[in-house]
């Protein structure tokens, strides 16, 4: 399953915010075996966010769109996805029902101090969408295209920016991702440089990808194996380690 994540908002351009979300977003689908092949940030630009979700639907098998929900000026991404897919927007009354209430509860207990908005403008949705809840905050994501339980094809999903909020949103539709991509990591002191063809002669030898990354910190460097078969991954990995270095290390 190939993904492809679009991270909005002009505060992760000038660099105001860390992009967090689109690192947690890659190691939880990679975990899953899935393919993230693409992760891009734009800005708050309607026109930008459709071109992208309308190009990338067509050619990957899910889109993850993470920012500009809500009904604030800059909340533009439920109005390009729409666009996007040649839908209407809508608001979701069971959506907008949740959040007056949120609204009424967080009133009584803060008094003259809560802010007033409008549950109409925070619960605009895609027509048909599938809203999934967000139980960390107002905006709800939701998913275009696809039913529940079944794997995406062309799929959108679309979450809040707030990397709480994300999480909670992605969590209930984690199981919509999976693959058979498997890896495995190999630890070691040997520079990036010193290894020279090794990780090249491995991939021409066996059915798989090889990366090496440089180490940070007390952290070494490390040679990642990835493939679809199991096998393949070990033999890679038993060949590796006859012709490197390997350090004894465990992130956890």
């Amino acid at each position: 399953m190939d993904i492809a994540l679009l991270t909005v908002g002009d505060e992760l351009l000038t660099g105001a915010t860390e992009n967090t979300n689109a690192s947690w977003l890659a190691r939880e689908l990679t975990a899953r075996g899935a393919t993230v092949t693409r992760i891009l940030a734009v800005p708050d630009e309607p026109d930008v966010i459709e071109a992208y979700v309308r190009d990338w639907r067509e050619e990957f098998d899910a889109v993850i769109v993470t920012g500009g929900l809500g009904g604030t000026h800059d909340d533009v991404t439920t109005q390009a996805v729409a666009a996007a897919l040649g839908r209407e927007r809508t608001v979701d009354p069971d959506v907008r029902d949740r959040i007056a209430e949120r609204m009424r509860r967080y009133r009584e207990k803060r008094g003259r101090d809560a802010v007033d908005i409008d549950p109409d403008a925070w619960a605009v949705v895609p027509e048909g969408a599938r809203v999934v809840e967000n139980d960390e905050g107002l905006s709800p994501g939701y998913v275009v295209g696809g039913d529940p339980g079944s794997p995406p094809s062309g799929t959108v999903y679309v979450t809040p920016g707030v990397p709480a909020e994300m999480r909670a949103v992605f969590e209930r539709v984690a199981d919509d991702f999976e693959g058979d991509v498997v890896s495995e990591t190999i630890w070691t002191d040997t520079p990036e440089g010193d290894l020279g063809s090794i990780p090249s002669d491995a991939e021409e030898r066996f059915d798989v990808t090889v990366g090496s990354y440089a180490g940070t910190g007390d952290r070494p460097n490390r040679i990642t194996v990835r493939g679809t078969d199991a096998n393949d991954v070990a033999d890679a990995v038993y060949w590796l380690r006859g012709h490197v270095e390997e350090t004894d290390y465990s992130e956890e």
